[in-house]
């Protein structure tokens, strides 16, 4: 729960996701523009860049968040579930992977990381038919 004000809460997500989205956009421009259309579209490298940069980036938050208590709330909101939130997901699903192996929940850390790759897929998989039932 946010020590904020909602509405600064909430404004600071809104800013940091904006932010990430942007940066997540770019991202893959970029990598179009440098390596070239054609070795992107054969392999979701944006995807994996974003994935790893925004793993590190979490990490790094997660560290200084730990050592520095005033202000980490907000820095929190608008770095770690704005920005990194918006560039990518799967910074918040490494952290929270990362959070149950080192409270020695293993077991859980692999269930939770099972059940998120083959639900993910699952939901998506229905969504598509449904998708493709529909039209």
């Amino acid at each position: 729960m946010s020590t904020l004000p909602p509405l600064a809460a909430t404004l600071n997500v809104a800013l940091g996701g904006a932010a990430g989205a942007v940066l997540r956009y770019h991202t893959g421009r970029t990598m179009t523009a440098l390596l070239g259309p054609q070795t992107m579209s054969g392999f979701p490298w944006a995807t994996l860049t974003v994935n790893v940069v925004g793993s590190l980036a979490m990490g790094l938050l997660a560290g200084w968040l730990a050592r520095h208590g005033a202000g980490a709330e907000q820095w929190r909101l608008l770095v770690g579930v704005g920005l990194l939130g918006g560039f990518t997901t799967f910074s918040a699903f490494s952290l929270e992977m990362m959070l149950l192996v080192e409270r020695g929940q293993a077991g859980l850390a692999v269930a939770y990381a099972l059940v998120s790759v083959l639900a993910g897929l699952a939901a998506l998989w229905l969504g598509l038919a449904i998708a493709r039932v529909a039209a």
